[in-house]
Order: structure tokens, then sequence, then C-alpha cells
């Protein structure tokens, strides 16, 4: 009986073998996951929100630098010349825009520009407008003037997560700052999809992105 069992088995023992290593191939060859839900190198879910299709508007400083030009949208050194770090621009040319001053090799100034935006670059598709006479509609308050309820700790520490957050998109982020406990976070473009991140991983409210570049209608 032993020597009619003895085959029986090693047969089964391969078929163990190679439904094993069939199992492998199959997990080995699965697509990795999403980047925008995949965790980075911290553990956390990183943001992603795509570039806009139409021509957007935006408002801050010109600022070039022998001859490379930025658009700064956040936080502007109190220096002079004064100093930022901004998204690129395309299309820049300082024919007929007033406004400007000029320090040695570096010339800026505050304007409201029109323009396309493709994720890391600005590109200038109408006259820049002063921004002492740009006179935009009021963005809307999206708390409605209401405190949160999160705590100052909770606050910071979430704000410590947000270089992470943004990842390879971290150009993007423009800055944060804990008010009326929830965290206000500004980046350079945002349709609504890392708004809806921000509630899904954090609780509705909790951080409030706003958009420095605004959608052109009509």
């Amino acid at each position: 009986m032993s020597t009619l069992r003895t085959p029986a088995l090693i047969a089964a023992a391969s078929l163990v073998g190679l439904l094993t290593l069939s199992a492998c191939a199959t997990v080995s060859d699965a697509p990795p996951p999403a980047s925008s839900d995949a965790p980075t190198g911290d553990g956390v879910r990183a943001w992603e929100s795509a570039p806009p299709e139409g021509e957007v508007v935006g408002t801050g400083t010109v600022m070039d630098v022998d001859g490379t030009v930025e658009f700064c949208m956040g936080a502007i050194a109190e220096s002079y010349p004064p100093q930022c770090t901004g998204i690129p621009i395309e299309g820049w040319s300082w024919d007929g825009v007033d406004g400007a001053e000029a320090s040695d090799s570096i010339r800026w100034g505050a304007y409201a520009l029109t323009g396309t935006y493709d994720g890391s670059a600005f590109t200038v598709t109408g006259e820049p407008m002063l921004l002492a006479l740009y006179d935009p509609i009021a963005s809307e308050d999206p708390t409605g003037g209401e405190a949160g309820g999160a705590t100052e700790a909770e606050l910071l520490e979430i704000q410590e997560e947000l270089p992470a957050r943004f990842g390879e998109n971290s150009g993007g982020y423009l800055g944060s700052y804990p008010e009326n406990a929830r965290l206000w976070v500004d980046v350079v473009w945002d349709d609504g999809t890392l708004q809806q991140a921000a509630d899904d991983d954090y609780g509705e409210g909790v951080v409030i992105i706003r958009s420095a570049l605004r959608a052109v209608e009509g």
C-alpha cells in the first residue's frame, strides 16, 4: 500500500507547489495602487489635483532675477529687493508693463495675471493688471465664520504632515496657519479635489484649502 500512496503524496505536494508559485506570480504582477491613494515615505496619503483645463487668474508678485521669472503667490520676504519662491512664468515681457521696481539685475511688481497653468508653470495669455487696480469679487468663507472643533495641538500636527501630503506636488503648497480652530492651507490650484482629500483624511472642515488661482468664468 505504501508504494501506491507515495506517488500520490508526491503529486499532491507538486500541485501545492505549483499553486503557491502561481499565487506569488499573480501578486507580483498586480499593478501598484494609484499615486493619489498610495502612502508617501512618511506613511501618509499624498494629495494631488489635476491642473485647470482653461484660463485662470491669480494675484501676486512677478519676480525677475537675471531673466528667470516667477509668479509668487505666497509669502514675500520683507527685504530690498524682496525675495520669494514662486512658479515659473512663460511668455512674460516687461514691455509696456507699468508698476515695476528694479535693483541691480532684479525686477519685480505686483500684478493680477490671466493665463494657463499646467501644474508646473504659468503661461501668460492676457495683459497684466496692476494689483492696486484689480478689484475681484471676494471669495466666500466656506466656514461661514464658524469656529472649528480641532485643538491647536491637532492642527499643528496636521501642519507638520503637509509637505508629505503634497509630495512631488510640493510646489503647489504655498503655506498654512491655524486660526479659529481650523487649519487654513493656501495652494496654487485646487478644483475641490484637495479639499475633498483633506476632509477624507482629517474630517470635514478641519482643514480649509484655498486656491490662489481661480478659473476665469465666461
